[in-house]
């Protein structure tokens, strides 16, 4: 099947399969003699491991080495396997407790402002963020945004 095909069958742009075949998560594809890609089932297979993968927010190196591991299925490859599934849960449930106080200081932010306002009345959640009032925690909110962009 060309890469259009396969794009379609798996979900998954054919420049994204490109970048996958370039970054060694999926096989090269095999070139016909007028230079286009073949796929096989192979290709199928993978890219819907990949998929799974990241629709569970797994990285593409935390992908690399369970495709790793998928190959050499030994006790040691799997294994490793489940010491990054555990690794990558701990990570998220690090997250979760992050969002759940994001959630309690946007709340106490929420509650400083009751949404309507007089002339020259300041607002409370433009003071509070202005630092007026600290019930954010500077601290935690940088926490929060290195996380995230980490």
């Amino acid at each position: 099947m060309r890469i259009r095909e396969l794009a379609e069958r798996t979900g998954t742009t054919p420049e994204t399969i490109r970048y996958y075949e370039r970054i060694g998560l999926l096989p090269k594809a095999v070139r016909e003699t007028n230079n286009y890609r073949r796929y096989g089932a192979e290709h199928v297979s993978r890219l819907d491991f990949i998929r799974h993968c990241r629709n569970l927010d797994i990285g593409l190196e935390e992908i690399r080495a369970l495709l790793d591991a998928l190959d050499k299925s030994s006790p040691e490859a799997a294994g490793e396997a489940h010491r990054l599934i555990h690794r990558h849960l701990e990570e998220v449930d690090a997250r979760i407790a992050d969002l759940v106080e994001l959630k309690h200081h946007l709340t106490e932010l929420a509650s400083s402002c009751a949404g309507e306002h007089r002339e020259g009345e300041p607002c409370g959640i433009l003071e509070s963020l202005h630092g007026g009032d600290r019930c954010c925690g500077a601290p935690h909110s940088a926490k929060i945004g290195a996380r995230r962009r980490a």
